[in-house]
């Protein structure tokens, strides 16, 4: 069928940007509050609306959040898939919430039955949403709408522009966010005429193009990385723009969020202060622009690194706590700079600032620089650990070492700071010892904190073990499993889905797994008691007192002096080989001897070995070091 071409339009476009579940309630997007201020400095009237908000409070925030964390099953989509698809759905019955019970009951704890609570969401108060958003929102004072769509948000914003759609007509719509990037938004584009048009890539300079173009008369889809359907196809202008100078970006406007939240009543659940409002202070990852790890499809086309000048990120972060009156900052970058840590960290102590600040960082920083870390106010880190095997570690190559992230999880912890990661298993080339030592380690790193959880490696479209098959020869790929409990029939899965099922090329069994799943439940439920586990020590010269309470129940105390404890003290700071402790320490002595100690300690459980490093593991009792 030839599709109908929306009209161009002569004179300043009038602009919604909308974010629709399933997104955080408590934080606002970005993406709307940085497209809002670029184009606004383009002239054009613009307002956003955080449309998830409404939706959180009309459900519960408790439920809504817990839906919002739950990838793996899609249940955000799954909700509104109904409202998008209707006659089309694929999933009339009760087949998803019985295939994925385990998952839903497991996720979804602020409700008693959450299965029939997700039946009464998807067939009453999702419509009662959408209509009282239809009612609510200025239609026709709007001439274009765009969707910000990311993971679970797909079949809200399709649903959404489907009733835009038949209510006025010569609305455009415009779709973008990490779910149009490359294949998906083309199919996305071919498969739903109610997309007008798609954003792909970054946006910053394609969308006030494209609202030009529309305001100009001129024909949108020769902007670069914009998508149109033209006679059954989907056409663009070829390549996106190059990289943006994200100094040259506006700061992003918040206003609508804080302004709907307050309304709403949500900022009493999680008062202003602390609301985390998210900042860019770079794109891309220098570290995959080298070393693409091998299961992220993170920038999917847009790997190449760049950061913000510090002073303009102290001006962004600075205006935005006056602005909003929140000192909670949650970094969206996918890596830290580096170079942050000789200029805006020293910065903001230097400024004596009181934010809160989340990064996502390499695990391989050293004692000093997590001590600056957390008195610059970085008091949250996703180090990507992923694994206490250094082998393991190799497969996905993320150019770190075991003992580095142990050491990291140790001065972390030391310095106060939150640590949120995951043990990923499933790797091509892992053998069943790689497991085994870790089911070993991880008792004596009973102190430290506990990983998030153990899963399997999940294949994203972008990542390595995705589109190079070669090197990581895979059987039976196909979308995941909930993409067909979704979209309609006509949908091509295959170009629509991020997420991929998939049985790699002699693979570990699970049962050869099971045991790294039960280590990491343990450590997780020894973190639940009244009181922590516990691996310190108390130093003079020449003399070291160990309290090791990694199980409360059995606590035990080891005593060491002379060079004994001088060899424990200087494994501390950082994983280090016997040739570098004797030479510190006592050049004289003979390797063998230091060598002999260092295993004495590993056999005690005091220190571990990881490959011909050494590492103690006992932190110093006396804080602030």
């Amino acid at each position: 069928m030839k599709s109908a071409r929306p009209k161009t339009r002569s004179g300043p476009c009038r602009v919604g940007l909308i974010s629709m579940p399933f997104v955080s309630c408590f934080r606002p997007s970005i993406q709307l509050g940085l497209l809002k201020s670029v184009a606004a400095a383009r002239r054009f009237s613009v307002h956003t609306f955080h449309l998830n908000l409404d939706f959180a409070r009309q459900i519960g925030p408790g439920a809504y959040e817990e839906i919002c964390a739950v990838r793996r099953a899609f249940i955000g989509d799954w909700l509104f898939a109904g409202a998008a698809f209707g006659d089309a759905l694929p999933d009339r019955a009760p087949d998803f919430l019985t295939e994925y019970d385990s998952d839903i009951h497991a996720a979804i704890t602020s409700v008693d039955k959450p299965a029939e609570y997700l039946r009464t969401v998807r067939e009453a108060e999702v419509p009662q949403f959408l209509d009282a958003m239809m009612a609510e929102l200025p239609w026709p004072d709007l001439e274009v709408i765009g969707f910000t769509s990311t993971f679970q948000q797909n079949a809200a914003s399709l649903a959404l522009a489907k009733r835009v759609k038949r209510a006025h007509p010569s609305i455009v719509t415009v779709f973008g966010g990490a779910n149009v990037e490359g294949d998906m938004g083309v199919e996305l584009v071919r498969a739903f005429p109610d997309i007008d048009y798609a954003v792909t890539g970054e946006g910053d300079r394609a969308f006030p193009e494209f609202l030009d173009a529309l305001a100009s008369g001129r024909d949108p889809a020769t902007v670069a990385g914009v998508l149109c359907r033209r006679d059954g196809a989907v056409h663009g202008a070829g390549c996106r723009p190059a990289p943006v100078d994200l100094d040259t970006l506006p700061p992003p406007d918040y206003d609508e969020y804080f302004d709907r939240a307050e309304r709403l009543g949500l900022l009493s659940m999680a008062p202003r202060r602390h609301v985390g409002i998210p900042f860019e202070s770079s794109r891309g990852c220098w570290w995959g622009q080298k070393h693409h790890c091998t299961f992220c499809g993170l920038n999917g086309t847009g790997m190449a690194f760049r950061a913000k000048s510090p002073q303009r990120l102290r001006q962004e972060l600075a205006s935005a706590a006056r602005r909003y009156r929140s000192f909670t900052f949650e970094a969206v970058d996918n890596i830290l700079d580096m170079a942050y840590l000789r200029t805006v960290l020293p910065q903001l102590i230097e400024a004596g600032t009181d934010y809160e600040l989340f990064y996502e960082l390499k695990a391989n920083l050293t004692r000093e620089q997590l001590r600056l870390l957390r008195t610059a106010g970085v008091r949250q880190v996703q180090p990507g650990i992923e694994s206490l095997s250094t082998r393991i570690l190799r497969l996905m190559r993320k150019g770190a070492t075991a003992a580095q992230n142990v050491n990291t999880l140790r001065w972390a912890l030391y310095h106060g700071i939150t640590v949120w990661w995951n043990l990923l298993y499933g790797f091509p080339g892992e053998h069943r010892e790689d497991y085994l030592a870790q089911e070993r380690l991880m008792p004596l790193l009973a102190h430290l904190p506990p990983p998030n959880g153990a899963y399997r490696i999940r294949m994203e479209r972008f990542s390595p073990i995705f589109t190079d098959r070669a090197a990581f020869p895979a059987r039976q790929v196909r979308p995941q499993a909930s993409y067909r409990h979704i979209y309609p029939g006509h949908v091509a899965l295959d170009r629509i889905a991020y997420f991929f099922d998939y049985t790699f090329v002699d693979a570990l069994p699970e049962a050869d797994l099971a045991g790294i799943r039960r280590r990491a439940d343990a450590w997780r439920e020894s973190w639940a008691e009244p009181v922590a586990p516990s691996l310190t020590f108390h130093a003079a010269e020449d003399f070291l007192q160990i309290e090791d309470a990694r199980d409360p129940a059995q606590p035990g105390t080891y005593t060491f002096t002379g060079p004994l404890a001088r060899i424990y003290r200087f494994c501390s700071d950082r994983p280090v080989t016997p040739s570098a402790v004797r030479a510190r320490l006592n050049p004289d002595r003979p390797l063998d001897e230091v060598t002999e100690a260092l295993s004495g300690f590993c056999t005690r459980g005091l220190m571990m070995r990881d490959g011909e490093r050494y590492l103690s593991l006992a932190l110093p009792a006396t804080p602030g070091r």
